[in-house]
């Protein structure tokens, strides 16, 4: 029987997230030795990838195994799930808290780890703190967007929850380009977003470390 061929895969919480990462892929010419996949459960979302982790250990001819998940309100608790599932799963060196430049962990006779905690691994976030670090340092409307959303959430006026501001932010920052409204990724392609900043950057190269060195 053939060895089965390596698989290497980065599981992310939704589409917005596969776009923008193969957006920063393509500008930092990433070779395509992994996949960039949503949970398979419809529902996607944090829940879905969590209850994902184990049963992708599991998959046949697994080697690398990388995750880009939401901190959402709480990063130590969230590093928590992650560490528990992992834990479960047999891994023992599992930090405290996550890496600084992103989480990867190497143990004998199993799949390679790497997670990504969104926005840097060191705050509460989502997706779109990480994209709104990518807005060019002298940017001129994010003030004026960051002003215009406080004073309609001290109004009441806003329609969605406080904990989806940073959305709001960076929808209504893409809202005003010369094109409106592009999706993050492309406005990564189009280089309406930084792709060579310093966030950006760390993020490269864990996924470089990650998935590429293997010495």
């Amino acid at each position: 029987m053939a060895p089965r061929k390596p698989i290497s895969h980065l599981v992310v919480e939704g589409k917005n997230d596969q776009h923008v990462i193969w957006a920063l892929c393509a500008k930092h010419n990433i070779p395509e030795t992994f996949s960039v996949e949503e949970p398979k459960d419809e529902t996607g979302g944090v829940e879905a990838l969590l209850d994902s982790i184990s049963v992708r250990l599991k998959t046949p001819g697994m080697q690398i195994l990388g995750f880009v998940i939401d901190a959402d309100q709480d990063l130590q608790s969230r590093w928590q799930a992650v560490s528990d599932r992992l834990r479960s799963s047999g891994y023992t060196n599992l930090p405290v808290v996550p890496d600084p430049k992103g989480t990867i962990l190497d143990q004998e006779q199993m799949p390679r780890i790497g997670v990504w905690l969104m926005p840097d691994n060191q705050l509460p976030g989502m997706l779109e703190d990480f994209v709104k670090l990518l807005i060019p340092d002298n940017d001129l409307l994010l003030p004026k967007a960051e002003y215009m959303l406080a004073e309609i959430e001290r109004e009441g006026l806003h329609r969605y929850t406080l904990v989806h501001h940073s959305k709001a932010l960076i929808h209504t920052w893409l809202a005003w380009q010369e094109v409106p409204g592009l999706p993050m990724g492309l406005s990564i392609t189009a280089q309406i977003l930084l792709h060579n900043n310093p966030i950006a950057l760390n993020f490269v190269d864990w996924l470089n470390r990650l998935f590429q060195d293997q010495t």
